[in-house]
């Protein structure tokens, strides 16, 4: 049985957001699979609470998915929920747990690109 953590959001400094989204420069993928149909997405922004892939599938909102994506950090294993689908955007993803041994992958990735936006 795989360990999963709840995600708890940042506390937002000035802003009604309870994490900063980093938009991604580089071409990342996300491995994705929801209602049972599985696809390779590029990560649009991405924050501590979810992220915004680039995607033609419209799956139902409040669906459940498991998302899979290898990074330099390491791989980072996560479940979300869709939060809204945005025309012409993608699908947006709230991050509803991740693998606790991938946590650390995910703050070490997250803080690599705030980083390179400096």
């Amino acid at each position: 049985m795989t360990v999963m953590e709840a995600v708890l959001p940042e506390t937002p400094l000035n802003s009604r957001r309870f994490s900063t989204r980093i938009k991604l420069q580089d071409h990342v993928c996300v491995y994705w699979s929801c209602a049972g149909k599985d696809d390779l997405s590029p990560i649009r922004n991405l924050s501590s609470g979810g992220l915004l892939i680039e995607s033609p599938r419209r799956p139902v909102v409040g669906a459940t998915a498991r998302l899979d994506f290898l990074v330099p950090e390491g791989r980072i294993r996560a479940e979300a929920v869709i939060k809204r689908l945005e025309p012409d955007r993608g699908v947006a993803m709230k991050f509803t747990a991740v693998h606790e041994n991938d946590r650390l992958c995910l703050a070490q990735f997250m803080k690599r690109l705030h980083r390179s936006l400096l």
